[in-house]
């Protein structure tokens, strides 16, 4: 599925993943959260783990039925590009889904499925959900609907309608939703590799793509991740893999801190999150989860963006994190198996 044309064509006729393929005209049915996509970013975020580009365009998708390997099904970019529609290319791998995961439910409630795939493995731009505390995924839909979670950095289209999303559902809906990504085991999707350079990317709108082009760049003080198949992840296959670079020395680093807290600078997170770092109770699995995300969640609790009754204890436990410590124990918890 690799793509070997240039990259003005690329960029001409890339099909990017429908959350962020949301027109002006689309995300101003996501009420008054549409006009805080104009709304300045914060200069203080780390700009790497937040991309957006939001003038990032492609051309109209087509009916075309579309094939990937290992899957039987067929569905067409249409189809991929419809926030109302979760493509199931695997559905011997998961349960029946919930209406509310499958199709979501117009004008504002996305289908779950649709962002974060109908087996819940998401993707850098957003949250995995797959295998997580019922009662957990339900408070973080309560905390977006109440403004007690907010989100860092520019107002990106996957915030603008999770927002909106969250603001619209029902009670039963969250619940049949909650239930149904509970259930789902989660899969290994990522592979963490230190390098000092990355292959040259460009921002598809919300996430990093590979440049046609090839080449490559300094990674610096950052993390890339990049799926290997682009339009494997833009047809949103649960099947999806994603190759996060991270500086050298991150893991081994991160795996300090996770493991001992680095000498009082936080504490080990086996303390809440379980000694294999899979979850305890309500509290979520961290474990091979996507290091752009994670890292999001702990400069949003570290200021103040996530403020919910979750993020309360771990507000000290980030206090004291530079950003260089945050990136490592991304890197690092995102090495391990979920």
């Amino acid at each position: 599925m690799t793509i070997r044309i240039t990259l003005p064509k690329v960029l001409a006729a890339l099909p990017v993943l429908g959350l962020a393929l949301i027109a002006p005209a689309v995300l101003a049915q996501a009420g008054s959260g549409a006009s805080a996509l104009a709304a300045p970013a914060s200069t203080d975020h780390p700009a790497w783990a937040y991309p957006w580009a939001p003038n990032f365009t492609v051309p109209p998708a087509d009916d075309v039925p579309q094939h990937l390997p290992g899957s039987t099904a067929t569905f067409s970019w249409v189809q991929a590009r419809d926030l109302f529609f979760a493509p199931s290319w695997h559905p011997e791998d998961h349960p029946a889904m919930p209406e509310v995961v499958a199709r979501g439910r117009k004008p504002d409630v996305r289908a779950c499925g649709s962002c974060h795939r109908a087996e819940g493995t998401g993707g850098p731009e957003n949250s995995s959900l797959a295998g997580l505390p019922a009662t957990y995924i339900a408070q973080q839909m309560a905390d977006i609907k109440s403004g007690a979670r907010k989100f860092s950095g520019p107002q990106r289209g996957a915030v603008v309608l999770m927002t909106a999303a969250a603001k619209a559902i029902s009670d039963d809906e969250v619940q049949a939703a909650a239930a149904y990504f509970a259930s789902l085991r989660p899969k290994r999707t990522i592979k963490v590799v230190e390098s000092d350079s990355v292959p040259t990317t460009y921002v598809a709108r919300l996430f990093y793509a590979k440049s046609p082009q090839g080449g490559t760049e300094p990674l610096g003080r950052r993390i890339v991740e990049i799926p290997d198949d682009v339009e494997q992840f833009e047809l949103r296959d649960s099947r999806s893999m994603f190759t996060a670079h991270v500086p050298p020395g991150s893991v081994a680093r991160g795996e300090v801190l996770v493991k001992t807290g680095g000498q009082g600078i936080t504490v080990a997170c086996a303390t809440c999150h379980g000694a294999d770092l899979k979850g305890l109770g309500p509290i979520p699995r961290i474990a091979g989860r996507s290091p752009s995300y994670l890292m999001r969640q702990l400069f949003d609790i570290k200021n103040g963006a996530r403020a919910g009754p979750g993020s309360a204890p771990m507000q000290a436990t980030v206090a004291n994190l530079s950003e260089d410590d945050m990136m490592a124990l991304a890197a690092y918890v995102a090495s391990l198996p979920p």
